[in-house]
């Protein structure tokens, strides 16, 4: 799976991006990077996804685990020093 980190050296592509007139004015007012912004909000957006998926796709396992610890307990937990 590759890394959502941007790197300096990683490659860019242009591509077209439709925003709100008063979005893109507020943003350069501010003199927010819009590619930086929107590259770091599209990697945020595909991080949330793809936890949406793992837990989706581990949803039974994490369910049989959770109930397992419900009905019997931590496996260890008289040794825990907490």
């Amino acid at each position: 799976m590759p890394s959502l980190s941007s790197s300096q050296s990683a490659p860019k592509r242009a591509t077209n991006v439709t925003l709100t007139e008063s979005l893109l004015s507020e943003a350069k007012a501010l003199h927010i990077n819009i590619s930086q912004a929107a590259e770091a909000g599209v990697a945020l957006a595909i991080k949330r996804k793809r936890t949406e998926l793992w837990l989706k796709e581990n949803k039974e396992a994490i369910d049989s685990s959770n109930a397992f610890v419900e009905e019997h307990g931590l496996p260890l937990a008289k040794y825990r020093m907490f």
